[in-house]
Order: C-alpha cells, then sequence, then structure tokens
C-alpha cells in the first residue's frame, strides 16, 4: 500500500472500503557482532530469485522493498480486509526474508531503533529521493537508524479525513506507549521508552500534524508548502498520521518497529478497530471534540518518556488518565467492532502487550539480566527464526 503523491495530485481517492494495509521496517544484524549491516541489497536479490541462491520457494503476496539505509528492508502488505489478512502476508514476506537473510548469514531486527550501531557507520541506499533529504537535513536526516510501524485504513470521504485524523490524536499517546522499543542509543539508556518519537520530529516536515478542519483548509496549505518549496512531493510529510491521497486511507506511523509478526497484526486490529469506531460516530455525530494541540504535543512526550507508565491527558478540561487503564477501557469499547470486522483475536493480543509485553520493557529486563550488557537488547528484539538462537555472544 506504498505509494508517492505528486505535487500535481492533491485530490484524495477515496477508498472503496475500510480496507487495511501494512509497512513494517526492520533492520539487518551482523550474527557476530550484532551491528547493522549495509546489505539490504542482496537481501532483496535473493527474495526476488536474482541471487545466487535463485528463486524463493514461494513468492509472498507482500512486497519488499528498500529504505532510507542500505540496512533496512520494509515489507508491505497489499490491500487486505482484516488485521488477519495483513497478519498471514506479513507472515509470508517475513518469511521470505528471514530465508534470504538466513542463505546470507543476516539476522532481522525489530524495534524502534537499534540500542549499540553509530548512525555514522550507516550507509545511505542509493537514490534522488533519499539524497534529497540527507542534503537538506543533514547530520539529522544522517541519525534516523530507527524503524516503524505503519497501518493505512480505507476512507471513502476526503471530508472526513480531517475530523478522523483530530480524534485519532487524542490516541496518539496509546500507541506511542503500546510499541515502544526504543530505550537504547549508542549503548546508552536514554531514559525513554521511545527514543525514536523524539528522534523523528526532528525533521523539518515529520512530528504531529497540524489540526485542520476542513480539507479545503488542508489543500491551502499544500498549495502554500509547494509553492514556498516547503516540499515537492507530499509523502515528504512525514507527519506522524497523515492522510495518503493516493491510496485514499489514513496513514498511522506512530508506532515503534516491532519484531514479532503477533505484535504488527494485534496494532494493526487496534487501527482498524479504532478508526472505524471513530468514522461511526463521526458519521452519528457524535465525534468528540479534538484535543487541543498543546495536550496533544506534551501527551505524545510522555508517552515517548514514560511508555505504559504514562499518565495522560484526556479531554480538553484536562482530565489524566493511566495510559494503561485508558486502553483497556478502549479495548472494550472496540470490542463489538473488533467482531464486525473479524479481527477479535488480534485484538484481543494488544492487552498482552499492555500488561507488560511492551518492547522496551523487555530490553530493559534483558538488559539487566545481563548485568549491564546491551547487546541483549538487540538480542531481545530479533525476528524469532531469524538464526538467532544459533549465535553466540559477541
Amino acid at each position: 500500500m506504498t505509494g508517492r503523491d505528486s505535487r500535481a495530485d492533491v485530490g484524495f481517492t477515496p477508498s472503496a472500503g475500510r480496507t487495511l494495509g501494512v509497512e513494517w521496517e526492520l533492520g539487518l544484524v551482523d550474527p557476530q557482532t550484532l551491528d547493522l549491516t549495509s546489505r539490504a541489497e542482496e537481501v532483496m536479490a535473493r527474495v526476488a530469485g536474482d541471487g545466487a541462491g535463485g528463486t524463493m520457494a514461494s513468492a509472498p503476496r507482500s512486497t519488499i522493498t528498500k529504505e532510507l539505509l542500505r540496512n533496512t528492508i520494509e515489507i508491505v502488505t497489499g490491500v487486505c480486509e482484516t488485521a488477519e489478512e495483513a497478519g498471514s502476508q506479513l507472515r509470508e514476506g517475513v518469511g521470505a526474508v528471514r530465508d534470504a537473510a538466513d542463505e546470507l548469514g543476516v539476522l532481522l531486527f525489530g524495534a524502534g531503533a537499534h540500542p549499540t550501531s553509530r548512525w555514522e557507520d550507516q550507509e545511505v541506499t542509493p537514490g534522488e529521493r533519499y539524497a534529497t533529504l540527507i542534503d537538506r537535513t543533514q547530520m539529522w536526516g544522517r541519525q534516523m537508524v530507527i524503524y516503524g510501524v505503519h497501518v493505512h485504513v480505507g476512507i471513502r470521504s476526503a471530508a472526513k479525513v480531517w475530523p478522523l485524523v483530530n480524534a485519532l490524536l487524542a490516541y496518539h499517546p496509546h500507541l506511542t506507549a503500546i510499541s515502544a522499543s526504543s530505550p537504547y542509543s549508542g549503548g546508552r539508556d536514554t531514559g525513554y521508552a521511545s527514543n525514536r518519537t523524539m528522534l523523528f520530529q526532528q525533521l523539518p516536515t515529520a512530528g504531529l500534524p497540524f489540526q485542520f478542519e476542513t480539507w479545503e483548509e488542508y489543500r491551502r496549505y499544500l498549495h502554500d508548502v509547494f509553492t514556498t518549496g516547503v516540499v515537492d512531493d507530499l509523502t515528504e510529510l512525514r507527519w506522524d498520521i497523515r492522510p495518503s491521497l493516493r491510496l485514499g486511507t489514513i496513514e498511522v506511523r506512530a508506532f515503534d518497529g516491532m519484531s514479532r509478526v503477533e505484535d504488527v497484526t494485534a496494532v494493526a486490529a487496534l487501527v482498524h478497530c479504532l478508526v472505524t469506531h471513530l468514522e461511526e460516530r463521526l458519521d452519528e455525530g457524535r465525534l468528540p471534540a479534538a484535543l487541543p494541540p498543546w495536550h496533544v504535543q506534551e501527551n505524545k512526550w510522555r508517552a515517548a518518556r514514560y511508555g505504559l507508565d504514562a499518565i495522560v491527558i484526556a479531554d480538553a478540561a484536562s482530565r489524566e488518565v493511566h495510559v494503561v487503564d485508558d486502553t483497556l477501557a478502549l479495548l472494550d469499547r472496540l470490542e463489538p467492532v473488533a467482531r464486525r470486522l473479524g479481527c477479535a483475536g488480534p485484538l484481543a493480543d494488544v492487552e498482552r502487550i499492555v500488561r507488560g509485553d511492551a518492547g522496551y520493557r523487555r530490553m530493559r529486563a534483558a538488559v539487566e539480566a545481563a548485568d549491564g550488557d546491551v547487546h541483549e537488547a538487540v538480542r531481545v528484539a530479533l525476528v524469532p527464526g531469524s538464526g538467532a538462537e544459533q549465535n553466540g555472544r559477541p
């Protein structure tokens, strides 16, 4: 479900229904050093059948694509009807990538950021788009050694996009806290559950979106940023939650990377159900008022800093709630929606994460158990089955 929205194409192409798509970024790791390794082209060639290993035994329904850095591959589903269908496609895709990586002696890593690798050592993928990004953003762009999960949900009317985006921002901290998996940087604990969240927003067109009230207001904004050269392509607006005009979706990009298919499937189900629930309330004229931008910004920081221990602001009256309690209550509200969408199982799996299985907690526990060896945070974030159990300590 990837695609570029060009400067000349600013019309929203409505989705035929509440479809779902997922993008899952993974790092490539050397099994001896556990550092990142720039071998994405080799892995992709083997998946495509162009490498020495020949064609993969079965072609996945998902697509394997490159990313900004040569240490990264991305698995992208097709257009799916349910989270379970998306999960099935991701499982096939990661299986093909894992087979290719195993042949090359490379491990797969899934988290918001690599705990020990230096950004200065990473190689940028060749291409005009990436070269332009690095030329413009310089050191901040080079530091983007980060990984995420992006979830698209189809929207059938442009008029609904910004009311829904604004409503979703009230749940931004919940999504961040659930997926937080980047507590380490350069071998040190940053003190944040999701350091990726704070790092990524340093790019000039990343971070929280503006809260537009209407589609026409958004179109005027696009005219301004194109006219002044802020961006030349809509994909350069790398907001945490954004519309994809060509695909006819809302894309939620607030998640840290993850190492397990079931976790990615769970958050996909959560977003699918949440967007559906909010759209139904919008249709009924019962959509809650958007959270003030200053509360949204504060909530984002709290979730990045404290993860599942965060206390977040729930409404314009400044009522505060524990993010875990509020997420569990949200899961209860979404249960009927999940049954209708056929994703009750994956949605219920979110509770497992919320009750203590978040990536940042597993990483910190592993490091503590190893007397401070941060390499254990890498090990705990390796994709299961990618040869991790066969490799000794560096």
